[in-house]
């Protein structure tokens, strides 16, 4: 497999539909919000970059459901195997690093059903009393996301089922999982670039319509805490539609949350390295024979 990551308005797209053109290869999306339908402009999918090369993990869920890493390992992994049975070439591109760590980790995720008797149990406790249940776990499949009563008492509720059947909980241990074999290519952008380049994104995808994609996804009966809980556009041009802000209160306060985005994505990568993931940086504006030619060199 090919990867390649990067901070969002890096290009990354681009450049795997390059590859997917050169090395006859379908593009497997790891992007935590591009899987949901009629999210399109707040999610910069930029759908017509892709022309005729075939990609897999986007528009495949309601606007309103809520997404997560065990749907999508198990989507990627199924993904994975056609592209392969195919003998085509699997290019994973993205910039959710959870989601890009998690597939390229090999790691397996079961599916962990409920247990009726151990949510009664816990009901009652206090976020503080679950997560003093959680700590005494030796390790924890799920160090995230544990922020409300209900997501603690499912992380404790996937702990207790992992405890019962050890042989699932080794394929979902980044430890014991053999990683998948992929060239990881990161799209090195400076950091001034980047923001010039996601200011004007903003400022496009505002004129192209990006309020209105809200505001007919909030017609539709979505409530906004939904819309809200997708973060960053969404979030804030929710926050918009239900006149909560100005509307150049929203575009300040969006436009610097993007900032921050792409700064913990860049921190999140930098975390991979650490973590043993060789990331091959290439330079944003190498033209198109420049970036093949380095990323043969490294296959």
């Amino acid at each position: 497999m090919i990867t390649i990551l990067g901070p969002t308005a890096s290009g990354k797209t681009a450049r795997a539909v390059e590859l997917a053109r050169s090395f006859n290869g379908e593009i497997i999306s790891a992007d935590s919000r591009q899987v949901y339908r009629d999210m399109d402009l707040g999610t910069g999918k930029d759908l017509e970059e892709y022309q005729e090369i075939p990609y897999h993990l986007i528009d495949i869920c309601e606007a309103g459901e809520k997404y997560n890493l065990h749907r999508y390992i198990s989507d990627f992994h199924s993904a994975f195997k056609d592209i392969g049975e195919r003998n085509k070439t699997p290019i994973l591109c993205g910039g959710t690093g959870l989601y890009l760590e998690s597939a390229l980790s090999g790691i397996l995720l079961p599916d962990v059903p409920e247990n009726p008797e151990l949510r009664r149990h816990l009901e009652k406790k206090t976020l503080d009393e679950l997560t003093a249940i959680l700590s005494g776990f030796k390790r924890l499949h799920n160090t995230t996301d544990v922020d409300t009563p209900k997501r603690a008492i499912r992380a404790i509720e996937i702990e207790e089922y992992y405890r019962n059947n050890p042989e699932l909980a080794g394929k979902s241990d980044r430890k014991i999982a053999k990683p998948i074999d992929s060239v990881i290519i990161g799209i090195d952008i400076p950091r001034e670039v980047r923001r010039e380049r996601i200011s004007k994104r903003l400022v496009d995808r505002l004129e192209a319509g990006m309020i209105e994609e809200v505001e007919k996804l909030l017609k539709r009966g979505i409530p906004p805490e939904d819309l809200i809980y997708y973060g960053l556009e969404y979030k804030y041009l929710t926050l918009y539609a239900i006149k909560k802000f100005s509307y150049q209160e929203m575009v300040n306060s969006l436009e610097i949350a993007i900032h921050q985005f792409a700064k913990r994505q860049m921190t999140w990568f930098r975390g991979m390295e650490r973590r043993g993931f060789k990331i091959n940086w290439l330079p944003y504006d190498l033209s198109s024979d420049e970036f093949q030619k380095s990323v043969e060199t490294l296959l």
